[in-house]
């Protein structure tokens, strides 16, 4: 079956594998060939695949969606990096992904805080002004 997996900027892995493993948010799953037609929203995670030499790869991928289609795995993501240490990826580039991830979150929190506050003051200004107020 082929693998690719696609960033934005680039496409990182384009290659034939033999399986798959991926997590989402149930949890840790593997695909192999012949595999049923499939969708899943990836997690935050590291993506292994084996190709037909027998050796294995590694990806940290920042979630994103996973699809099976005919024998073609596809994973679309905001960023992918591959590496050949799983203890590093996990360390050092799953690290960054949730720390990017949280300031992130803080920034949307921040965003939907300023965006509120100026919907609060049109409305105070489309209010009905009392009688006499303002004369």
């Amino acid at each position: 079956m082929s693998l690719r997996i696609m960033t934005p900027l680039s496409i990182v892995v384009d290659q034939t594998v033999t399986s798959l493993r991926a997590m989402d948010a149930s949890g840790d799953f593997g695909i192999l060939p012949g595999h049923a037609d499939f969708l899943t929203r990836l997690a935050l995670s590291v993506v292994s695949w084996a190709t037909p030499d027998g050796a294995q790869h590694f990806c940290a991928v920042r979630g994103g969606a996973l699809t099976v289609r005919k024998g073609h795995v596809a994973i679309a993501t905001r960023e992918a990096v591959i590496g050949h240490d799983l203890d590093k990826l996990d360390r050092e580039v799953l690290s960054r992904f949730r720390a990017d991830l949280d300031e992130e979150r803080v920034e949307h929190v921040e965003t939907t805080r300023l965006q509120l506050n100026v919907m609060r003051q049109m409305l105070a200004r489309l209010q009905p002004k009392p009688k006499g107020a303002g004369q």
